[in-house]
């Protein structure tokens, strides 16, 4: 089986932490290339025919730019924090339909020590965030299946970063799912260790994670009329 990640691109990770700065970035852009963004973009080629598999309106989609990757610049221009440089690769495995309206998607997170898979809404619109609260209250049976199944929960983890201190104003707080309606985001996730993310059977794990996670997603889609 193909590495993708090796110990290089944890070390190039950890270095532009401690010389954030263009200067630096600019001199090791080349370790850059061939340790982080080249590697990513070959898992995210060789992993389009499970996702595939798994919804046809989802895209790995390994373009370096207006891709699945995010850019490695920080967006500085109202941010207290003028570093210019994120510390951590991500991709995006985004619905077709994405660009156009808030769609749920499937991430992966390269940054030494918190690398990890996920799927979902990540700091969603009020009115998508209403939309998915109104929706689980309609089906809570399939939310039961989708969020909290033994087998899901056992393998992923809820995001808590982000909860409303009661229920949101119009939804009865003595539902089964009391705790889910006051997310601020739907995300499930798994941590992987660094050894995973250089070892040969990445690939496998994550088509096996994005498999387990695509009834989330499914559910996600559904709540926002979006095909899965």
């Amino acid at each position: 089986m193909p590495t993708y990640f090796t110990d290089a691109s944890f070390r190039f990770l950890r270095a532009l932490a401690r010389h954030n700065e263009r200067a630096w970035f600019q001199a090791h852009k080349a370790d850059y290339e061939a340790h982080v963004r080249a590697p990513f973009q070959r898992l995210l080629t060789d992993l389009q025919p499970a996702l595939a598999s798994i919804s046809p309106h989802y895209r790995a989609d390994p373009k370096p730019l207006g891709g699945s990757l995010f850019r490695i610049q920080r967006d500085t221009r109202f941010a207290n924090d003028k570093s210019p440089y994120k510390t951590w690769q991500g991709a995006r495995l985004f619905h077709a339909r994405g660009r156009q309206v808030e769609a749920p998607s499937f991430y992966l997170h390269l940054q030494p020590g918190e690398c990890f898979v996920g799927a979902g809404l990540w700091h969603p619109q009020p009115d998508t965030l209403r939309r998915v609260r109104h929706f689980l209250l309609d089906n809570p049976g399939g939310w039961r299946a989708a969020a909290h199944a033994p087998a899901f929960r056992k393998r992923f983890d809820l995001d808590d970063s982000e909860t409303l201190a009661r229920i949101p104003r119009g939804f009865p707080a003595d539902s089964e799912f009391a705790d889910d309606l006051r997310r601020r985001n739907f995300v499930a996730f798994r941590a992987l260790d660094d050894a995973t993310m250089t070892g040969p059977r990445l690939r496998t794990m994550l088509e096996a994670d994005l498999a387990a996670l695509a009834p989330f997603v499914d559910y996600l889609c559904a709540a926002l009329d979006l095909e899965f």
